[in-house]
């Protein structure tokens, strides 16, 4: 929960974190290696210099720490986690859903625990989907088009092996498909993460939520285009949200182009965990205010009212989450305890 200085409690729900093992010992050759270094790069690009972690800390930062991150200093009520598993390059996967899933059993009402799925994996994956459905109650799955199995170096939507998940997915109930369409991380091929085969399957499928992660990034424009046309696609802000600190006229920029072309009821907070902590990026975007120009040329504006739609409320939607229920069930637990003394004190 944030409060603001007038005294309004906001929900927060951090769409976008992970629980990775990036450690030598569970990487499997040099690109597990280099993946988790380029994360690291990015950490230390956009990350307040007194906050930067050491690398042996970000390769494996542990139980403790992600909840102690979230729960206590960040503000957070209910984290998303998003699975990368990334076989090709760690031993045991990068941040499978089974991994993913002790933390929800520990902490059932601090975390939502989504799935995956590849459709290179045939009739393999699809009843891998059923068993994440029927073991987990997974109602989203985080996708990763540009991720290696063997000699493919990523896959498509718009293939058909991808249509059959996608069907299956609606069958399935399984409707909120975080898409990372954003900036590449080696040794991944930029063009693998091109956010161009998302408007005919978002046409296609409106019963589902394409969630579209760092929303496109580089490709700002493209995905705001295919936002401006299809309902069903949502702008995941992970990655967007840090320039607030370190570039705050072009995340000026970046978030009047989307309040502009999808509005305000499409746009999802999340840091990135465990790339950036969430309470350094979400203290800068309360604090931020949109230039005048831009609000004059764009029309918009980072009201309260809109941040707050950002930081919980549009997440709250998409998973049919009771916000007021939500609130009654963690408001007395150990981190809501911990927040108040860790909030007042520092």
């Amino acid at each position: 929960m944030y409060k603001t200085k007038d005294g309004a409690e906001l929900f927060v729900v951090d769409g976008h974190t992970h629980f990775w093992d990036g450690s030598p010992e569970n990487q499997a050759n040099k690109y597990g290696k280099g993946f988790i270094e380029c994360f690291y790069d990015y950490h230390r690009t956009f990350t307040p210099a007194e906050l930067l972690w050491p690398l042996d800390r970000f390769e494996k930062y542990g139980e403790d720490r992600m909840v102690e991150d979230e729960f206590v200093r960040g503000y957070v009520d209910l984290a998303i986690m998003q699975p990368t598993y990334l076989t090709d390059f760690f031993k045991a996967g990068f941040n499978t859903t089974d991994q993913d899933a002790v933390l929800k059993k520990k902490y059932p009402d601090r975390f939502i625990l989504n799935g995956s799925f590849d459709p290179r994996d045939g009739d393999r994956g699809i009843e891998e989907l059923r068993r994440l459905k029927g073991e987990y109650d997974i109602t989203g799955v985080k996708l990763y088009t540009a991720e290696w199995r063997g000699s493919s170096k990523g896959w498509k939507l718009t293939s058909p092996e991808a249509m059959r998940f996608l069907e299956e997915c609606q069958r399935l109930g399984i409707v909120n498909l975080h898409i990372h369409k954003g900036p590449t991380i080696y040794p991944l091929n930029k063009d693998a993460f091109d956010v161009g085969d998302i408007d005919e399957p978002a046409s296609l499928f409106t019963d589902l939520r394409f969630i579209v992660e760092h929303a496109g990034v580089p490709r700002l424009e493209d995905f705001c285009f295919i936002g401006a046309q299809e309902k069903n696609v949502y702008a995941g802000l992970a990655v967007i949200m840090p320039w607030v600190h370190s570039r705050p006229r072009t995340f000026a920029e970046m978030m009047a182009n989307l309040l502009y072309w999808i509005g305000p009821d499409r746009m999802l907070f999340g840091s990135d965990y465990a790339i950036w902590e969430p309470k350094w990026s979400i203290d800068d975007f309360m604090a931020f205010e949109m230039p005048q120009d831009l609000k004059d040329e764009y029309h918009i504006d980072l009201t309260p009212e809109v941040k707050a739609k950002i930081l919980g409320l549009n997440a709250a939607r998409l998973y049919g989450l009771d916000v007021p229920e939500r609130q009654k069930k963690i408001q007395g637990d150990t981190f809501a305890q911990r927040r108040i003394t860790s909030h007042t004190t520092a």
